[in-house]
């Protein structure tokens, strides 16, 4: 099947249509098809640009994607992959289902194996920019629930779920003996994260599910955030404590009578968290009041 390799300037209003509305991108492109490429660790680079970050794993047969940004991307992110190595693109993995993470899925050959959550082909299918019937291959051919490893040996990528928080099918990915997470926009970068509730996102389960990722994942040292450059174990770790602390924060306003409103308003945070971005503390608070018993 052949894939579509038009590269046009895009927008991430346009093409990040989820659920019938459009879902702004946590981080809109900086420019037409600008990507730029660094490395993480021996055979492991990002790609960024085009949303959110891709990484590009060279293995012993081929290259692992994980994430292939907004539509129209394709080329971009294998004009970068070639500066690295000239071994094919193999495999794709999504870390949920957003338009800037899954939109140059369609682009590869359809004998790239895609995998992801199974919750993000559930996604996927309602999403207008894979209506087309012709768009079949860009939907994950292996999905899993809990856990899954992709390749084995030196090359294993283990795949982590551990319930909702950005989106109801957020991926944990792993490369083990790289000791390097990939944690989709679950942590996209130090702030208050988007909270898609029409793709199952709690404010109230995320503290949980980062919780869980922090105590069940193991010997990672450096994380690939979702839209941001790269981080440490430890600044995943206190991004767990700063949703917590936002929870704990919007339960006790809740509890103390307060409305949504003022509760955003005078949200406070522990010191250590005085730099994190809180531009969404309206929108997020309101969430959270909803989802709340």
């Amino acid at each position: 099947m052949k894939r579509t390799r038009v590269l046009s300037s895009v927008t991430a209003v346009a093409l990040v249509a989820l659920a019938g509305r459009a879902l702004v991108a946590q981080q809109p492109a900086a420019g037409p098809n600008v990507a730029g490429i660094e490395k993480v660790k021996d055979n492991l680079y990002m790609v960024t640009g085009g949303g959110g970050n891709t990484a590009v794993f060279v293995t012993a047969k081929g290259v692992v994607l994980v994430d292939t940004k907004l539509a129209n991307w394709g080329q971009a992110i294998l004009d970068k992959v070639k500066t690295v190595t000239d071994k094919p693109v193999t495999h794709i993995i999504n870390t949920h289902t957003h338009g800037d993470h899954v939109g140059s899925n369609e682009f590869f050959p359809a004998a790239v194996e895609i995998v992801a959550h199974a919750n993000v082909a559930t996604s996927m299918a309602k999403m207008p920019a894979f209506a087309d019937g012709t768009k079949k291959h860009a939907f994950p051919d292996k999905t899993y629930t809990t856990t899954m490893t992709v390749l084995d040996g030196a090359d294993a990528i283990d795949l982590h779920y551990f319930g909702a928080a950005h989106t109801n099918g957020d991926s944990f990915v792993v490369f083990r003996n790289l000791r390097v997470m990939h944690a989709g926009d679950a942590f996209a970068s130090k702030g208050l994260p988007l909270l898609d509730v029409n793709n199952g996102g709690s404010g109230v389960t995320y503290p949980d599910t980062l919780e869980k990722a922090a105590r069940g994942i193991r010997n990672v040292d450096t994380v690939i955030p979702g839209h941001s450059a790269v981080m440490t174990w430890q600044d995943f770790v206190d991004y767990g404590e700063f949703n917590r602390a936002v929870l704990t924060a919007v339960q006790t306003a809740k509890k103390a009578g307060k409305t949504a409103e003022d509760a955003a308003a005078g949200l406070a945070l522990p010191a250590k968290f005085s730099t994190y971005v809180m531009t969404r503390a309206k929108d997020n608070v309101a969430t959270i009041y909803k989802q709340l018993p």
